[in-house]
Order: C-alpha cells, then structure tokens, then sequence
C-alpha cells in the first residue's frame, strides 16, 4: 500500500523541520526529575574545601578510602548492573542485554532499571549497615553499555542493545531512568559506556587507535550517548580502552573537552574504564610515565580512575603537571554524586527491605522479558507444540542443560536457575516422556577426555529415533564470545574468528537435521550465527539469547503456546561468507555493515522476528505535530491481529531519505512501540517520529536538514526483501515530499 502526501500542511512540517535544525539541544521526550544538582555540587564543594589536597587526590580512585575526621566513609565506585545487579551475591538476573534489546519494549527496559536500583539499595543498605564497602558493593552501576555492535564478530557484542543508534539510545535512556529514579534523591546511579567508538577487537584494545570519519561519528558511534547525557541525564560517563582518531578516550580532548561537557552540557562524572590510564604509557606511548598519564587524564576531565595510576596524581602535583584546583574539580564532581545518592543523608531509600532482592514481583519481570526477547527465526507449521500430540520429545544439545548458557556475561548469582531441560520437564510434567542427550561438548571434539570424538553422536541420533520431536539447544556462552582478559576482569574469551558455530555442534545439528524426527533449534548465543542449516532443514528455529536463570522455563512456555514469541533482531545475522566482503575488523567505516549501509541479502534482517499471530498494518496516516514544541511528527496506525493466538508485536517505522548524497544507504528506524493484541483484534497505534530522524549528517559530521523526498515504511518488519520472504508481508508506505 502506497499513500502520497503532497499537501501544504506536510511542507509546513519539514519547512519548520528545516527552521528548527538550526537550533540547538532541543530534546525529544519530557524530563521529570526533581533533583537539585546546584545545591549538591555546593554541599560538595563544601566538604571538599575541610579536605587537604592529600585526601581529596585519595577520593579519585575507584575504591577510595575514608575521611574518619570528616564522617566520611570508605566508596567503592565499582558496580556493575549489565541485566540485573551483578557480582555481589544473590540478585534477580534479566536476560543478557542484546535480549533485552531484542523485545524493542521501552516500559519493560525502564522497570528492569527499577529493578536493578532496587535491589542495588537493599542491597547497599544490609552491606554498608556491617560496614561491607567492598567492591560491587556502591551504588554507582556501570551500566548501559551503549557501544554500536557494528561488527558481528565483537565478543562484548551481547553487551549492548545492537546495531542500531536510535534502539540503542531509546532503550538506554529508559533503562537509566528506571535506574536513577525520578525522584529528588537519585535511586542508584547509571553510567554510559564505553565513550566512544569502541567495539572491538578486544585483543587490542590496549594499544588500539579507532579511526573513524566525522561522518561516521556522529551518524552511528556519537547519538546514543548524546540521549543518554540530554536525555537520559545519565550521571556517569566511562571511557574507552581504546584510542579514537589518535588520543586515548580517557584523556580525549574532543570528545571529553568539546562534545561530552561543551556542546552536549554533561556535568556528572567520568571514569577510566579499568586500568585504561595504564594503556596510555604501556600501549598507546602517548605518555612515558604513570604520573604523565595520570596528569594527562586528570587534566582532560577523568575524574575516577578504575585502576590504579591515580596513585601518582600527587606527584604529578609536586611535578607542577598538575594543579591543586583541578584535583579539587574532580573531587567535587564525585560527592556531588555521593550527595545526589542520598548518602550523606537519611532517605525513603534506606528502608528498602533485603526481601526485595529476588521477590517474587522481580522474578515474573525477568520471565516477561526473557519470553519478549525470544525471536522466532523460522516456522514450519510445527509450533507451538502441543503436548497432547506427543508422547515423547527429545531434548539435545551441550546449551540444553547449561546454566552458563543462560547467564551471559556481568551476571549475578541467582538462587534459583531453570535450563531449557527442565523447563520443558517442568511444562510437559507426567503427561509427555522427555528424553536427554548433551550430545557434544559446546566446542571440544568429546567429553570425555579417554572417548573417542563425538562419542554422544550415538545417544543423540538414538534420542532423536524414539521421540516425536526434538529440541535441539546449540550455541555460544561466555567461554566463546566475551571480553578479553585483563588485570581487572575475570576470564574472558575474546573476539569471534567466524560466524559458524563450533565444528562439532554443527556435526551433530547436521547428523539430526538428516533423519526423520522433525528438528527445533533453540540457538542460545548473544551475537549473530550462520544458522543456514537450520533454516533450510529446520522445523523451527528459536533465537533465545542468554535469557536469564529462569530463562528455560521462558524458553518451553513459548515452544508449548503459552506466549506468542515476539521477539525482533536488534542485529543482522549474516552468512559466514560476508565477513569476506566487510571492511577489515579494525576498520570502523560503516561501509557494507548494520542493516543502514548493507549491501547484500543478510540470513535475517535486523528488525525480523515472528510470532504465532498474524499481526497486520492495514493504515498509516500522519496526524500532526507531537509536543509543545511541534518538533516531531505523530502518526497513527491501524493494526489487526488476523490470526488465532493473542501476541505481542512490535511496530516498525523506518525512514528513507530519497534525496540527499549524505543519506544512509538504505533506510534507518525512527519509530516503534511494542504493542499486544488478542486474536481478531484491532486497534489504533500511536507512535512518534522526532525531527531528528529527518536529518542527515554530511561528511563533516554536521547534522541537517537536506533533501526534498522522503519515504516511510510501516510494518512490522524491516522494508527488505528478506524480510519479505520471511515473512510474505510488506510494510506500508507513505511518500513525503515538499
């Protein structure tokens, strides 16, 4: 369906687009909070002034010690809170962030931040009470990670929200609202990361010099964490490891200096991501010495060093590197957060219950996002499966019974976890017989070490003979996609070399993908996987991510019925192949990568997912402006279920500009709303497109208004051809021009 607008009242909108481009930090949604930084930063100043010089530059380290004589107690400013609070004992755990970006919900993301400062306070009140200040112990989460996933062999990919810029910042934004709270006294603090053009490889990020156009700047790498510091009013920025168009991120002149506290006005503080003052001396040689890097730092704005190089910041003093009011700046800026938290004070926050962590209410959150975030690759007819058809299911593979492969990575401790095994045991109960077989190691060629190679082939064809159906659970953990390992970090693996999963997972899926009994792949992985096979020869396929400790029983509630999946792919999936026509992994031009500049048919389009309803686009219309200021567009859209299953879905507004030479290759999403209708239903949908989504950024990294042709698509997927197929619908069109 194809509407056209040519209509006076369609040019008075882009003529007032045009007049208001000119302007600066207009902001797209409201902010509603109450706090009083000014009269925090004085109560800062304040205490900073009793302090000598000593013990302020002692208040810049991550774990900075006590000021007995002036009540001020030992902070630990090290957090982490990626999907649910992390490394500090029991808390309730979300599914891994990329799942989180995989439901498209910007409620759900606000409440899993609501959680997390919840359970972060109980938490904080019960440790601090026993005087624990330990590590992972504050109230400064170091969390979202807002990094474009620009490259799908990127280990911290499963990190962040995708692919996509406005995803991205949309989700961010809410996740740091439902974190910080709205309230005078901030909940618990957030902190967007990694600042900026950062994504791998990991293997050398210490030495590693990003470099990036203006252009791909501030198309791709810069607008999430501009939303989040204008919008999201995130109080912490962290650095990257890396260096970005020759300067380190933590000592960045144009991106601290100019663009973070200049244009964008950001007066929170900034930290070293962990040991990254180190890299200045020991890999990017832009200083010789810890007390140059740590002047060099100080200097530039970093005002918590993670690591331990701030220890020379009072050489640096004494060496005249340095000044005395520029330790005292940084210092201020660290209590004005402190006393933003409520921390220095009493508040309503130091009478949350330890019962919080973990309660029931916060458990059925983290199943509700774990079955949104489930996506629904391929279909066959097959599901949702109903028990009183089978007798016995099968249920193979080294992810089906994993706890690992549930939990990602930056994860917390859960009391209670549900692999996809015992979910569909806990689902079926008596009535259908389950069968179990690991079938292989999750890369290992046996395992056991005296077997010979793939000595459980035999179980899982033999498994596979005596059911009605199989599930077969394959995939990454955190062993195989995730950060490198460093002096702050656990074990972590790294980087992907490919996009195939391990040799022998794909021996045993082809081995059970040639006999008889019909084959659902539950692919359990943060990042894009070559899947070909499974969807050639596939009954079904499920993309489940890491879900989360209950994440199995979200997992077997969508295969048996009980929820429509709904889930949409915040990244491409593309064949193995493609990786031979993108840039090379160190090259950051956007060119030929994320579904904006691609230039080939993908395995799955960013966008794509299924459900077990028929959800359509029957109407768009633009209704007008949205806003006091008349800055955004609002459209309305008539949807009808058509099928026989209540879903969720997710409207999809994509914008292509059909004019200007600086405009993105394909098209760029600039609207959705996660919506559920039952079957037979319809229903209006409102959604909001900003003026920002109608500017492009010129090779000098300018935004702006350009062109006169515009088309948008709405649907529920992505306007591509392989969406298409997929899915056998287009979305609606509706062609702008003035």
């Amino acid at each position: 369906m194809i509407f056209k607008i040519m209509v006076i009242f369609l040019k008075s909108i882009l003529q007032k687009f045009k007049k208001m481009s000119m302007l600066k930090e207009r902001k797209i949604r409201e902010v509603f909070t109450m706090r009083d930084r000014k009269t925090a930063r004085k109560r800062a100043e304040e205490l900073v002034a009793q302090m000598t010089v000593e013990e302020r530059a002692s208040q810049l380290r991550y774990d900075s010690p006590a000021i007995s004589r002036l009540n001020v107690p030992e902070y630990n400013w090290w957090n982490e809170a990626l999907h649910g609070v992390a490394r500090a004992g029991t808390a309730t755990s979300f599914p891994q962030a990329i799942g989180l970006a995989a439901t498209f919900d910007r409620e759900l993301m606000r409440e899993v931040g609501e959680v997390i400062a919840e359970e972060g306070r109980a938490k904080y009140n019960e440790n601090s009470r026993k005087g624990d200040r330990d590590i992972y112990k504050g109230l400064t989460f170091w969390s979202p990670n807002v990094n474009i996933f620009r490259d799908p062999r990127w280990g911290r990919g499963h990190e962040t929200y995708g692919e996509d810029p406005y995803l991205t910042g949309e989700l961010a934004v809410e996740f740091i609202h439902g974190i910080q709270g709205e309230d005078e006294v901030m909940k618990a603090a957030a902190c967007a990361k990694h600042f900026a053009v950062h994504s791998g490889p990991e293997d050398i990020r210490h030495e590693f010099d990003a470099r990036v156009s203006k252009k791909d700047l501030w198309e791709t790498y810069l607008p999430a964490f501009e939303v989040c510091v204008k919008e999201g009013e995130v109080e912490a920025v962290m650095g990257a490891y890396n260096c970005t168009n020759g300067e380190p991120c933590c000592a960045h002149t144009v991106l601290m200096e100019e663009i973070l506290r200049g244009d964008w006005g950001f007066q929170g503080h900034y930290v070293s991501d962990c040991w990254a003052l180190a890299d200045f001396h020991n890999g990017h040689m832009v200083t010789n010495t810890p007390v140059e890097s740590a002047a060099l730092a100080l200097k530039k704005g970093c005002d918590v060093n993670c690591g331990v190089t701030y220890l020379y910041v009072l050489k640096a003093l004494q060496q005249g590197m340095v000044t005395k009011e520029q330790i005292t700046e940084a210092a201020v800026r660290l209590f004005t957060t402190r006393f933003l938290l409520g921390l220095f004070d009493e508040t309503e926050y130091d009478q949350i219950p330890y019962e919080k962590v973990e309660c029931k209410e916060h458990l059925e959150m983290a199943q509700k996002a774990a079955e949104e975030s489930i996506v629904l690759l391929k279909n066959n007819g097959i599901l949702p499966l109903d028990k009183e058809k089978i007798k016995t299911i099968g249920v193979i593979g080294p992810n089906a019974d994993s706890r690992q492969a549930l939990i990602g990575n930056y994860y917390g401790t859960s009391s209670r976890y549900k692999t996809v095994l015992e979910g569909i045991q806990e689902t079926v109960g008596e009535d259908v017989r389950v069968l179990y077989s690991e079938g292989c190691h999750l890369w290992k060629e046996q395992i056991e070490g005296l077997a010979r190679p793939k000595e459980r082939f035999a179980e899982a064809l033999t498994v596979a003979e005596h059911s009605d159906v199989v599930i077969l659970c394959v995939g990454l953990d955190e062993t195989l996609e995730g950060e490198e390992r460093d002096q702050g970090n656990g074990v972590g693996s790294g980087d992907k070399e490919d996009l195939l999963l391990p040799a022998v997972q794909r021996e045993l899926m082809e081995a059970l993908l040639q006999q008889d009994t019909p084959v659902i792949v539950c692919l359990m992985a943060g990042s894009a996987v070559d899947i070909s096979a499974a969807q050639e020869k596939g009954a079904a396929v499920l993309q489940a991510w890491y879900p989360g400790a209950q994440g199995g029983k979200s997992v077997a509630r969508v295969l048996f019925g009980q929820v429509s999946p709904s889930g949409k792919l915040p990244v491409t999936f593309y064949y193995n192949e493609d990786l031979e026509r993108m840039p090379e992994f160190t090259d950051y031009s956007m060119k030929g990568r994320t579904y904006r500049y691609l230039d080939r048919k993908p395995l799955y389009s960013f966008g794509y997912g299924l459900t077990y309803g028929n959800v359509q686009v029957e109407d768009a219309r633009i209704e007008g402006f949205s806003g006091e200021d008349e800055e955004n567009i609002a459209l309305l859209v008539q949807v009808e279920n058509k099928g026989t299953v209540d879903t969720g879905e997710v409207i999809q507004v994509y914008l292509k500009n059909l004019d200007s030479p600086y405009a993105v290759k394909n098209q760029s999403l600039c609207a959705f709303r996660r919506i559920s209708l039952k079957a037979g239903e319809e229903k209006e949908v409102r959604l909001v497109i900003p003026k920002r989504a109608f500017e492009i950024v010129d090779e000098e990294g300018k935004r702006k208004m350009d062109g006169r042709r515009y088309r948008l698509f709405v649907g529920t997927s992505q306007p591509d051809e392989c969406s298409f197929e997929l899915t056998g619908t287009r979305p609606v069109k509706i062609e702008l021009e003035f």
